[in-house]
């Protein structure tokens, strides 16, 4: 299913494949244009979907996006498509901060998936995950928070975004495979926590500074939990909840038991007595406390 068939919004006709026209829609430009890139820069769609007609990937929308905005903020399109699609070193103006909060919250509220793709891909590259998450992510999130407090229901605009940063930290940290995993920091959420968006960016952010890091998922059996800490013998174990009812004290306990440092992380942690393990409630802690003991 393609990225905006998801929602009902006349997205592409089957999993990332998208034709000429629906790019050229989402994009806001003619097809014509769309076709004189492709002939002059190379940037067409790279996949065929019945052996004679070409249609674009998510990649490739993606990839679009970016070289759209790098356009529009003053880089002639050859530069854009070579920077957009091969990697090429371009002097981009800088993007204020505000103005990257204002167009992921308004691709958020327009349920427009591909274009936070795009936005959190650019994003990522451009700042690394720990500024994406303190700097753009957080204040967006801040502001869902008080519109619902408010009574205003913005579940779909949340549940895009948070899905869309989740994906687009998976591709993130993908270019760090070579990374060693031996010795590591072990990033686990307790057994029934499923907000795990932090925990996340904590691994993005270790792997970038070159820090061995590996996340669990959610979900994950206390009894899985505690052997994988056996067996994976990491520097650190990282043990997170968001929320007091879904806070496992025994299983913090049992981890400390059979030899694992464990820092527990999250506000579900806040005022409870977990026998000496240190608790941390930001990013930037996390990645102190991760750091300390990666180089002890």
């Amino acid at each position: 299913m393609g990225v905006d068939e998801m929602n009902g919004r006349g997205g592409p006709e089957a999993g990332g494949s998208w034709t000429p026209g629906k790019v050229a829609e989402l994009l806001g430009v003619s097809p014509v244009t769309l076709r004189t890139w492709a002939s002059r820069y190379g940037v067409g769609p790279t996949l065929r979907a019945d052996g004679r007609h070409r249609r674009y990937s998510d990649a490739d929308v993606r990839k679009l996006q970016h070289m759209q905005r790098l356009i529009d903020r003053g880089i002639p399109a050859r530069e854009a498509a070579a920077a957009a699609f091969s990697g090429a070193d371009v002097t981009v103006p800088d993007v204020p901060v505000g103005r990257l909060v204002g167009e992921l919250e308004q691709a958020a509220e327009d349920l427009e998936f591909a274009s936070l793709a795009a936005l959190l891909d650019e994003t990522l590259d451009g700042v690394g995950a720990a500024a994406t998450w303190t700097d753009v992510l957080l204040p967006i999130l801040r502001r869902l928070g008080r519109r619902w407090a408010g009574g205003d229901v913005c579940f779909e605009s949340e549940w895009a975004l948070t899905t869309e940063v989740s994906l687009a930290l998976q591709r993130y940290v993908a270019r760090f495979a070579t990374v060693p995993t031996e010795r590591g920091v072990l990033i686990a959420c307790c057994p029934d926590e499923r907000h795990s968006l932090p925990v996340e960016v904590l691994r993005a952010s270790l792997l970038e500074i070159g820090i061995p890091a590996l996340y669990l998922g959610q979900l994950v059996p206390a009894e899985t939990m505690a052997g994988l800490a056996s067996k994976l013998d990491p520097v650190l174990v990282v043990l997170w909840s968001m929320s007091a009812g879904t806070v496992d004290v025994l299983l913090c306990e049992r981890l400390r038991r059979q030899g694992s440092e464990v820092v527990v992380a999250g506000p579900g942690w806040e005022g409870l007595n977990v026998h000496g393990a240190p608790w941390v409630n930001d990013l930037t802690a996390a990645l102190d406390a991760a750091a300390a003991h990666f180089k002890a």
